[in-house]
């Protein structure tokens, strides 16, 4: 399942269109919303170049960030020891197969990371583990992209992203029966003698609906807070791109 082994040292530049800041400023005033207890230890799953995990830190959370792609990670690292950080674990683990050390108060996974779990018992095998792992009444926030996302979207546009380090280009395929989409991703950069190196990628999602994913976490023991439409936390629509559930561990 391990993506981004391409793309991980281009995720952060070319992912320009997510405001990191505006998604932690979200996650932490909705967990200290929705908290029953002081929030102290979050979880980050599939924690990526572990830019959100920073932010979090910044927010005055005790950070680990967990994610199977050995190049992300790398990029994390790197970017914690530039920066003289020591205080947050960074762990190599599939999201359907993880363990901690023990239980955390929280718990976020965004980005689509969910949809990345092409099939639903993966979808209820992490589900189980971030309920194993939680404190009871602890807070799980984690965002998908929607079913309107991928049909009008992702099915329908190509595209293009560029910076001063790299060119992207992608296109997607949507198979509506099967929910599958995949991404083909070409990434075009300049070596030190002016000559395009390109890589090539797959990556592939699965689209699921508001009320598969409902169901599968009623089933792994967590209680639907909230389903916001946005990071302004407006009540879900039909029509949204992203989908953010709040939800709570029950023990």
């Amino acid at each position: 399942m391990e993506q981004y082994s391409s793309l991980a040292e281009f995720y952060d530049s070319l992912n320009f269109g997510c405001d990191y800041d505006s998604l932690a400023d979200f996650l932490s005033s909705t967990i200290k919303e929705n908290e029953r207890t002081k929030t102290s230890l979050v979880l980050d799953l599939a924690c990526g170049t572990g830019k959100l995990t920073f932010k979090l830190r910044e927010c005055g959370y005790d950070m680990t960030g967990i994610d199977m792609s050995e190049n992300m990670l790398a990029c994390a690292h790197n970017y914690a020891y530039e920066n003289g950080i020591d205080d947050v674990l960074l762990l190599c683990q599939d999201m359907r197969e993880f363990e901690l050390y023990g239980t955390v108060d929280a718990c976020v996974c965004t980005l689509d990371s969910i949809n990345y779990l092409t099939k639903a018992e993966d979808v209820k095998k992490c589900f189980s583990l971030v309920h194993n792992y939680l404190i009871p009444e602890g807070v799980f926030v984690f965002d998908i992209n929607t079913p309107y996302r991928f049909r009008e979207i992702y099915a329908k546009n190509d595209f293009i992203l560029e910076n001063d380090e790299a060119l992207l280009a992608w296109q997607s395929t949507f198979n509506e029966k099967s929910g599958i989409c995949k991404f083909y991703l070409s990434i075009f950069c300049e070596d030190e003698n002016g000559k395009y190196d390109r890589y090539d990628e797959i990556q592939t999602e699965k689209c699921y609906s508001k009320r598969k994913i409902e169901a599968l976490l009623r089933e792994t023991g967590f209680e639907v807070i909230s389903v916001y439409g946005d990071l302004n936390k407006k009540a879900a629509t039909d029509t949204d791109e992203k989908w953010y559930f709040v939800c709570r561990c029950k023990k």
